[in-house]
């Protein structure tokens, strides 16, 4: 059975981690025919990176549905993982993406949303909230006679990055302190990138009678990390990984933004986001994991917050002295 699979935003890291996992792990590269890189920057080092892996970048052009049908007609896709880019128009580009997947008649899709979209309110977590939108536009398919689209879905709803905590690297370098704008009482459970690629790519690459294997298919799969922690916690665990004292600094919505703006080049958009998502901390709608998908999918078990902080040691470790956090700041959702 061919999977002929193509990965939409392979600029952003979520996309480039998952396809370089598929095009470099020899268990996945079996199972997977050919991949396709759908990216808004083909002209990108990571959309080069992968194409000399074996990727082939197409160039996607947001506001083309007709175009876009005929691309994915020509990659001959029969698998999409869909994951929304970062961009300011994120939301218009994914229904476009959904659309035109429709149109295309790609029967598996596999959509990567966000934790805690469910318990965001429109109010108060706009961006978040759209994610629920947008996973009823891709399940909507299901069931529709005139469409193969839907017929075999997953939606893998990943939670916060702990990536995300290397936007704070020149805080714990200069100052040994991770300054979060989350209170000081409610829990969250980061998850490693890797982690969510690994699960993603055995979902891209099962295969059963319907199209994904039958352990995945219709699964709507929610991914944290193994660990709830305080930020607190989450200091003593960078404590005992780098083996110097480090403390969490409690700081205002104001200074979270004033740090995200001098420290990230990301989309004003993917900004707000990750200060939606603090505010859900605040209101301690964060204090769950959820690991048993990863676990069942996977048969092996997340990474611990001690584990990341001994990964990136040499980005959080006081006087560090290195300035190049930069290249490894994964401060986008998507």
């Amino acid at each position: 059975m061919s999977r002929n699979l193509c990965i939409t935003a392979v600029d952003g890291h979520t996309g480039f981690t998952i396809a370089e996992l598929l095009l470099t792990d020899n268990g996945f590269k079996k199972a997977i025919n050919s991949v396709v890189g759908l990216t808004l920057h083909p002209e990108s080092k990571s959309a080069k990176e992968l194409a000399g892996l074996g990727a082939k970048i197409v160039p996607h052009k947001p506001g083309r549905v007709k175009e876009m049908v005929e691309t994915l007609r020509e990659t001959g896709a029969d698998t999409l993982c869909l994951i929304p880019p970062a961009h300011g128009s994120k939301f218009d580009i994914t229904t476009e993406l959904i659309d035109a997947a429709k149109k295309a008649n790609v029967p598996n899709v596999c959509f990567i949303s966000s934790a805690g979209c469910d318990l965001a309110e429109r109010d108060r977590q706009p961006k978040l909230r759209e994610f629920i939108d947008l996973e009823s536009r891709v399940l909507s398919s299901k069931g529709d006679p005139q469409t193969s689209t839907g017929h075999s879905p997953v939606v893998i709803r990943a939670g916060f990055y702990a990536e995300n905590l290397l936007l704070y690297a020149p805080q714990a370098q200069k100052e040994g302190v991770i300054p979060l704008p989350v209170g000081k009482q409610h829990k969250f459970a980061p998850i490693a990138l890797g982690d969510v690629a690994q699960v993603a790519a055995h979902v891209l690459s099962g295969k059963g009678k319907h199209g994904f294997s039958d352990k995945h298919r219709g699964q709507l799969i929610v991914l944290t990390g193994p660990m709830l922690a305080t930020g607190d916690e989450l200091a003593t665990a960078a404590s005992q990984a780098l083996g110097q004292e480090m403390a969490f600094e409690d700081i205002s919505e104001a200074e979270a933004n004033r740090i995200l703006h001098a420290q990230s080049d990301s989309d004003e958009t993917e900004l707000q986001y990750l200060m939606e998502y603090y505010s859900l901390v605040r209101e301690g709608k964060t204090n769950y994991i959820s690991t048993t998908a990863f676990h069942d999918i996977t048969g092996a078990h997340p990474q611990e917050p001690n584990e990341f902080f001994n990964v990136y040691a040499n980005e959080f470790k006081l006087n560090n002295g290195a300035d190049g956090t930069k290249r490894r700041k994964l401060n986008q959702k998507r």
